[in-house]
């Protein structure tokens, strides 16, 4: 396993188009590390033939301001040629600004595609089999009996209705009911009382969002696909609340003493899940439609003051986890897992001892990122700084909890030989003082 090279320093603002073109292998290394289909020598091409057009125009511009200037003050003599090279200019002009509104078109689209750096403790890699474990917490169960997965616990107490809707909505439809209603609402609340006893503000934002804010934090251009839109009204559901809680601050200029913002966001989210066609079809593990407690952080572009908000929000979601008693592992994602804008990620991987053909594995429940600058660049949020200067404050976040996903390790980790299932002592208060729920059919 490799380790990213990372020989300069990294500046407090980054992706902008100087910094690309000083950095440009290192910039390279991460359009290869991150597998991101973008030719950097094209979009240095367009910049060189952007910044040239631009030169241009603002000579001819340059050029007609002052024959305007001269020829009320010309001779009869030179005022004809004065004339018509004034009208050259602009018919010159006239030529010129189209193409380079073109140049700027394509200059602007490929640099929506260059991904942020990745962190020197990234390891290199292509997908998820080359990630790095950091750790595990708890022990998986050894059951003395033959243990069902989620689809078999919830059939059996009636907590989900998998044809019904499926009818009218579609495939990866589902329905939770009674108790796995319950279920779903209970390790919510959890998730958000955790987040407020821990200093965060809590939101519940809009989930229909304008391309703006999809384009602002990363998830458009490249990840269209996977996105609902509603074509009419030019909106998107969003498939993380991450996207309106940073679009939140779009365009504003905020106060240095106003940092670190902490954010959780509570909403449904929705995926196409376009790139899973025919993937892990049972269940509820991979759905188009689901509940999640996102965090979100805004912090001063300083790499050690978000490193800290990092780990803060990565323990923020193993206290919830703790307290389902989940067991689970961390690991750092490698450059093929972290997305465009990702600096750096930690997955958490609940055990889940369904999967794998009953014999169990641990599987995401939950992503930690840092993003640098990346997010409040392309979205114009900036901070004052104390000297008065302005900057991109860096951003973060952290999946709290995302139903029904996280009820799948809760129902398969705490069940009985009976098919019963023992709540863990944090859920029971979330769930009206129900120690044990029974099943409905024997």
């Amino acid at each position: 396993m490799q380790i990213a090279p990372f020989s300069f320093k990294v500046p407090a603002v980054m992706l902008d188009i100087a910094f690309l073109r000083q950095n440009a292998d290192a910039v390279r290394a991460a359009i290869k590390n991150k597998r991101v289909d973008l030719d950097l020598d094209a979009l240095l091409s367009v910049d060189k033939e952007r910044r040239e057009a631009l030169l241009e125009i603002e000579k001819k511009r340059a050029r007609k301001n002052e024959i305007a200037q001269l020829i009320p003050k010309a001779t009869k003599e030179e005022r004809p040629t004065l004339i018509e090279e004034g009208k050259a200019v602009k018919v010159a002009l006239e030529q010129l600004e189209p193409t380079m509104a073109e140049t700027q078109k394509r200059f602007e689209d490929l640099m929506l595609r260059v991904p942020s750096l990745p962190r020197p403790e990234v390891p290199i890699g292509a997908g998820e089999e080359d990630n790095v474990e950091i750790r595990k917490v708890g022990t998986p169960p050894a059951f003395d009996f033959k243990a069902k997965d989620h689809v078999e616990l919830m059939t059996l107490h009636g907590m989900v209705n998998w044809d019904g809707p499926r009818k009218y909505a579609g495939g990866r439809s589902y329905a939770l009911m009674g108790t796995g209603a319950l279920l779903e609402l209970a390790v919510t609340r959890l998730a958000v009382d955790t987040l407020v006893e821990r200093g965060l503000t809590m939101v519940i934002p809009p989930v229909m969002v304008k391309e703006r804010a999809m384009t602002g934090t990363g998830f458009f251009p490249l990840g269209r696909e996977e996105a609902y839109a509603i074509t009419a009204d030019e909106l998107f559901l969003v498939g993380t609340s991450e996207v309106p809680l940073v679009s939140l601050h779009c365009d504003d200029t905020l106060d240095a003493a106003s940092l670190p913002i902490r954010y959780a966001g509570i909403s449904n989210c929705f995926r196409r899940e376009a790139g899973a066609y025919g993937k892990d079809t049972k269940g509820l593990y991979r759905v188009h439609q689901f509940t999640k407690v996102e965090q979100v952080v805004f912090c001063m572009p300083d790499e050690e003051v978000a490193e800290k908000e990092h780990y803060q929000l990565l323990g923020n979601a193993e206290a919830i986890l703790a307290k389902l008693e989940i067991p689970y592992r961390v690991a750092i994602a490698c450059t093929g897992e972290i997305g465009l804008g990702q600096t750096r990620k930690h997955e958490v991987e609940s055990w889940m001892p369904g999967r794998n053909d009953g014999k169990g594995a641990y599987n995401e429940t939950h992503s930690c990122s840092t993003l640098g600058d990346f997010q409040s660049r392309r979205s114009n949020i900036r901070v004052r700084l104390p000297d008065g200067t302005l900057a991109y404050p860096y951003t973060l976040n952290n999946t709290a909890i995302a139903s029904p996903r996280i009820l799948i390790p809760l129902l398969e980790n705490h069940q009985n030989a009976d098919g019963s299932i023992t709540l863990p002592k944090a859920l029971v208060p979330y769930m009206n003082g129900v120690t044990v729920l029974k099943p409905k059919v024997v």
